[in-house]
């Protein structure tokens, strides 16, 4: 497994958000995670990379990462791409891109890279010195899970990737991480309010309510679920 949590607990000063969460991500899966509002998906992507007070355990390629720094987490591979996609506003296209791979000391591969990421999003390439805060939601959304790649990492934590965005966009975007999935090796992690899109795009997947899992499998076996089907995919 590429990351195991165990007993995972979160929350924010005397909140408690995560009650004890056990979970597994596969190398070169993509693993969904489901649940309403509130649920406590955001606060689990958050956990990963220390960004919330945690306990539990936490295990990435084998070595524990609970108790580190979150700097230390991306530079071992994992990247997050947050809900409200965390562009720096002011900084071009590229710029953004750039700052991405600033844990990275190969300069050549950087700017292959940075090559093929524009290769992938064809719009970032027309955008690369247009002040990010002035694109449009969906190439904001493209250019955060560019900059994300640009980390090399092993691990992705998508939140909401769909938020905002035109249906023909969110396909455009979902079939980009299917390729980026088999192309660069890269592992997922997607929290995802369009359940039936998630399910469709994932191996794996685990429904929370009120950060406890209650419900754990295969993509496909989720899918066939009538309580999922009803409260999910509404239909």
């Amino acid at each position: 497994m590429l990351l195991e949590a165990k007993s995972l607990r979160a929350g924010y000063g005397e909140t408690q958000v995560l009650h004890g969460m056990d979970f597994a991500i596969a190398q070169g899966s993509i693993t969904a995670l489901l649940g309403a509002n509130g649920a406590g998906k955001t606060t689990t992507l958050r956990a990963l990379c220390a960004m919330v007070k945690t306990s539990g355990e936490i295990r990435f390629e084998g070595n524990r990462i609970d108790g580190r720094a979150t700097e230390d987490i991306a530079r071992l591979g994992v990247a997050h791409v947050p809900d409200g996609r965390g562009t720096f506003l002011h900084l071009s296209a590229e710029e953004n891109l750039r700052l991405g791979a600033y844990t990275r000391k190969d300069r050549a591969a950087v700017e292959d890279d940075l090559e093929r990421m524009l290769g992938y999003f064809p719009v970032l390439r027309e955008r690369r010195r247009q002040q990010a805060g002035t694109l449009s939601g969906g190439e904001q959304q493209m250019l955060a899970v560019s900059r994300a790649l640009m980390l090399r990492p092993k691990l992705m934590l998508l939140d909401e990737p769909s938020f905002g965005l035109a249906p023909r966009l969110v396909h455009e975007l979902f079939g980009i991480l299917r390729d980026i999935r088999s192309r660069e090796k890269v592992s997922m992690m997607l929290v995802e309010q369009n359940a039936a899109l998630a399910l469709e795009l994932a191996d794996q997947a685990y429904l929370i309510e009120t950060g406890r899992i209650v419900m754990a499998g295969t993509a496909e076996a989720l899918k066939r679920d009538d309580s999922i089907r009803k409260s999910y995919l509404g239909y």
